[in-house]
């Protein structure tokens, strides 16, 4: 990392090492110019300018292919980079600029679609569980309400006029009746309080 950033400065006469990041055969990531500045390693401005540069410390002699621990690093710096502002698209120098950069072997993975990150596991969403009939009777004031109300409103079954509120109103109510008529259900269950059939089937976000 010093040589190619003594190379990119004093050779070069760059303001410093010309990549965002970089990742060795073992897998760490460098920070080079970082997540904030300008890189100068596409090969022109405007290139520059619109894209992150990720260097894979391969050559074309010797350490030409990434070693699998080069490859969870890359992953792990575009993930980073997407984090702070980058795009979808991943590609090679050569995409943009008449270069043999980043070698075959490489290029043949991008390509492939072997450098796209590991999506992490999507969390289960939690629902509010259904707190009684009994407790919308007592007109309660809570953020439960409001949370419902804001589901309703999502599934167009509002009957608000200032919107939901922590308060439990006439408006909660014709609200969950018309959300009720939308499930279908006989005249005597659309009464407007919540069932717990009813209030299972509305997925009211857990606060």
């Amino acid at each position: 990392m010093r040589k190619l950033q003594n190379d990119h400065m004093d050779g070069n006469g760059w303001a410093d090492f010309g990549y965002n990041l970089a990742v060795c055969e073992h897998g760490y990531v460098f920070e080079g110019r970082g997540k904030n500045a300008q890189n100068a390693a596409n090969g022109n401005t405007t290139l520059n300018r619109n894209h992150f540069a990720v260097l894979a410390l391969v050559g074309n002699s010797g350490h030409v292919s990434p070693t699998v621990d080069q490859v969870a690093g890359l992953k792990d710096a575009i993930a980073y980079l997407r984090a702070n502002g980058a795009g979808r698209e991943i590609k090679g120098h050569k995409d943009g600029y008449a270069t043999l950069c980043p070698g075959g072997p490489l290029y043949k993975m991008l390509k492939a679609g072997e450098l796209e990150p590991t999506k992490p596991p999507t969390p289960p969403v939690a629902y509010e569980p259904f707190p009684g009939d009994a407790w919308f009777r007592k007109k309660p004031n809570s953020a439960v309400v409001t949370a419902m109300g804001k589901r309703l409103v999502a599934v167009k079954c509002s009957a608000y006029t200032d919107g939901p509120g922590p308060k439990w109103t006439n408006a909660d109510r014709e609200s969950f009746r018309k959300w009720q008529r939308k499930l279908g259900d006989s005249p005597e269950f659309c009464d407007g309080w919540p069932g717990k059939r009813q209030w299972d089937a509305l997925k009211v976000p857990k606060v």
